[in-house]
């Protein structure tokens, strides 16, 4: 981890801590409280939530990140994460590809007993991202590119973050097979249709 956390940071990491109280993991034990924080510098809140069927559980980070972005913002400056009992806990190999979506964060966690910050790109050096945004990011926060050929998905590379894109996986009519085979979650909470309860 590159270093120690100034006063700020040790703060939205005992923020992350205090929230493992709320988590549901009746399953595992291992309870994880987490922060995200955008531009506007408000703090958003996840916990995780388990499931008898493992993998409909929710880890903390993806939490916070789906409230910060229902919040309506999306970026990411910081995002702290924290295990109870005094535990190790840094994000998992999905909380930091979802993470990626939105940017570059500093990484608040404890990592060898010490409570350490670093970047997301330091803990995933090569996430998949969207070479370019697609239109119809929710509510007009973020202007997408209409663009008109399929967004392009590339490891290695870091960009402006964006909600939703599709694989460049184009058909022989043109279609993006992403478009055809998968309803970006976002773009149906934006819309607010179908969704998942």
């Amino acid at each position: 981890m590159n270093r120690a956390p100034d006063l700020g940071e040790r703060l939205l990491y005992q923020e992350a801590l205090s929230l493992t109280e709320r988590a549901y993991a009746p399953y595992s034990g291992f309870a994880v409280g987490a922060v995200a924080v955008g531009p506007s510098g408000r703090s958003h809140h996840g916990v995780n939530v388990e499931n008898a069927s493992y993998p409909a559980g929710l880890c903390a980070e993806r939490a916070a990140l789906a409230a910060l972005v229902a919040f309506g913002e999306r970026r990411l400056r910081y995002v702290a994460v924290a295990a109870s009992g005094g535990r190790d806990c840094l994000p998992c190999g999905m909380c930091l590809q979802a993470l990626a979506e939105f940017g570059d964060p500093e990484v608040i966690a404890q990592v060898g007993g010490e409570v350490r910050v670093t970047t997301l790109r330091r803990l995933l050096s090569s996430p998949f991202v969207a070479e370019r945004p697609v239109a119809g990011s929710a509510a007009g926060t973020e202007t997408g590119d209409a663009g008109t050929g399929a967004t392009t998905i590339v490891a290695g590379r870091l960009r402006e973050p964006c909600i939703g894109y599709a694989a460049a996986d184009t058909a022989a009519d043109g279609e993006t097979a992403a478009a055809r085979d998968t309803t970006s979650d976002a773009d149906t909470a934006a819309d607010g249709e179908g969704s998942p309860s």
